[in-house]
C-alpha cells in the first residue's frame, strides 16, 4: 500500500483558519490508510520546494495522538 502523506504546511493552515471540516476528511483518510496497512508519513514543504518528511506513524496509537495535538491547538 502506498503512504498516505500529510503536509504539516496545510494542517498548520487549516487549523490558523479554523477549518476542521478540512481537517476532519483527512484525519478520516489517514486513519483508512492506517487500518489498511498502511503509513502515514508527515511532510514539510520548504520554501525551495524541497519536501522534508520528518515522521512516520505505523499505528492508530501514535496517529491519535498526533490528531489530537492537532485539534488542541484551533482557534477558539
Amino acid at each position: 500500500m502506498e503512504d498516505f502523506i500529510i503536509s504539516v504546511n496545510k494542517v498548520e493552515e487549516w487549523q490558523m483558519t479554523n477549518d476542521i471540516a478540512e481537517l476532519n476528511r483527512l484525519f478520516e483518510q489517514a486513519r483508512r490508510a492506517l487500518v489498511g496497512g498502511g503509513i502515514v508519513a508527515l511532510v514539510r514543504e520548504q520554501r525551495s520546494g524541497e519536501i522534508y518528511r520528518f515522521e512516520e506513524m505505523t499505528n492508530l496509537e501514535d496517529f491519535e495522538k498526533y490528531r489530537k495535538n492537532v485539534y488542541k491547538y484551533l482557534a477558539e
